[in-house]
């Protein structure tokens, strides 16, 4: 005969009460996804880490890179903003128009002054003393542009037109190794035969050359001419 009564306060078997048969704590599955032991949800994401009070670079605050973060030393910032090929702060190339122009004022020039050297000791009437004073020029030119680029990288007639040239790796003055070498190779092929047809082959070379347009001299020496600021 059975001694369990229905209405008492300790179940069957006269044990402890089983786990099994208790309702679930607050807060379970039906409780707004939180866990069985009543812990909150995490609250959803805000946005990328750059959206953080920090500002940019994330919630640690590190500060914005300076302007023209990355640009080579020598091409600057803006008002440059043109890039034509993978240097980046290129400032636009100098126009053919303004190149020739410079560069006819200093051939010009250091004809100029070589003839007046060579004035007192030769006369003009004869083919020697014309010949001298082209070959003067010639020896002059090379000293004056080498010397002339190799400080800052503008000759007279290039400080005219608004052009400068450029060592086309980073935009900085020429090297004086480049800039002899431009020189030279501008006027030694003029000195060895047909010093127009030479110039004109040189010329036409950077015409066609893309995307920085080079002639011989600036392949050469690894140069570009570029513009300056008005």
């Amino acid at each position: 005969m059975s001694t369990y009564d229905p209405s008492g306060t300790e179940p069957e078997g006269g044990g402890k009460p089983s786990f099994e048969k208790q309702p679930p704590p607050p807060g379970g599955p039906a409780n707004g996804g939180a866990d069985p032991y009543g812990t909150p949800p995490p609250p959803p994401p805000q946005g990328s880490p750059y959206d953080a009070p920090g500002g940019y670079g994330g919630p640690y605050g590190a500060p914005p890179p300076p302007p023209g973060y990355g640009t080579p030393p020598g091409y600057g910032t803006p008002p440059y903003q043109a890039d034509p090929g993978p240097v980046p702060g290129m400032p636009p190339l100098g126009s053919w128009g303004n190149r020739i122009i410079a560069r006819l004022i200093d051939y010009l020039m250091v004809q100029v002054i070589a003839t007046l050297v060579v004035l007192p000791f030769v006369s003009l009437k004869h083919e020697n003393g014309v010949v001298g004073a082209v070959w003067l020029g010639y020896a002059l030119y090379i000293v004056y542009e080498g010397l002339m680029l190799s400080r800052d990288g503008q000759t007279l007639g290039k400080k005219a037109m608004r052009l400068r040239v450029a060592m086309l790796v980073d935009g900085s003055s020429p090297t004086p190794a480049a800039a002899w070498t431009r020189a030279a190779v501008f006027i030694a092929p003029a000195l060895l035969c047909c010093s127009l047809l030479w110039w004109l082959i040189d010329g036409v070379f950077g015409i066609f050359d893309r995307p920085y347009r080079q002639c011989i001299h600036d392949k050469a020496a690894k140069t570009v001419v570029v513009s300056i600021a008005v």
